[in-house]
């Protein structure tokens, strides 16, 4: 459900976030301070926000850690056991690649992610 969905893509890109900030040179950033606001939906008609499927999209809002509000649009693909596949924009969450404050090449945490959530 649309709760389910936007209660665990806030925290798991809350917590990727941090991660990459500190591989970028940037430690100190909390999740709580990243203060995720995720919206989700499901662009199928007449699917009312629930169920599995590849056509979830997510909102997300937070804060960077120069203290700047970010938007971006995520799009999800929600397995029936809870765990869905997240996928950012480019644009604003960075290429699969970055370089790091040690100059080496390491996987973006946050340009594509997993998470799960109760299905319960």
């Amino acid at each position: 459900t649309r709760p389910r969905v936007e209660g665990s893509i806030g925290p798991v890109f809350a917590n990727l976030y941090v991660q990459q900030q500190a591989l970028l040179g940037h430690p100190g950033l909390t999740p709580t301070a990243v203060a995720t606001k995720p919206t989700c939906h499901r662009t199928t008609p007449g699917s009312h926000d629930k169920g599995a499927g590849s056509d979830w999209i997510c909102q997300v809002g937070w804060t960077d850690g120069t203290g700047k509000h970010q938007n971006g649009k995520f799009e999800l693909q929600v397995r029936s056991n809870g765990c869905y596949q997240a996928g950012g924009p480019t644009k604003i969450v960075g290429p699969l690649m970055i370089q790091t404050s040690t100059d080496k090449q390491v996987i973006n945490p946050v340009f594509e992610f997993d998470g799960c959530f109760d299905t319960t």
